[in-house]
């Protein structure tokens, strides 16, 4: 279950968008463990001055390809966190020709209590999940 939100500047193709989706998504398998099935994803595409994103003093720049990821996600070591901060960015890099430089991440964590996959119920603490 992590849950992504991903923000991108308009103008990728469908395929291009696929691969983003599927490159990250196999970040998030290996890196937190969870079943294949468990993908929850949503791009959303903006103009290019409806997007800031700048280096936080790190002194690089960042070009058209930038890359917001906002995931949600149950308690994680930060042992994972930090191999879904750099896979990710490997398989954008590698698949989707992305530089480290154009993905930012943000991760919240909340409980198991805050997550209703369906029916009105929160599967995690019924035992359904």
């Amino acid at each position: 279950m992590p849950f992504i939100k991903i923000d991108v500047i308009e103008g990728r193709s469908n395929a291009e968008i696929d691969t983003l989706l599927d490159a990250t998504h196999e970040a998030v398998l290996e890196a937190f463990k969870v079943p294949e099935g468990d993908r929850y994803q949503i791009l959303s595409e903006h103009p290019k001055t409806h997007m800031r994103f700048e280096d936080t003093g790190l002194g690089f720049s960042r070009t058209d390809k930038v890359v917001f990821l906002h995931v949600t996600t149950r308690p994680r070591p930060r042992d994972q966190k930090e191999a879904f901060y750099r896979l990710v960015v490997e398989k954008l890099k590698a698949q989707c020709g992305i530089d480290d430089t154009d993905v930012m991440v943000s991760l919240v964590e909340n409980g198991d209590d805050d997550w209703s996959f369906a029916h009105g119920r929160a599967q995690f603490l019924t035992g359904e999940l």
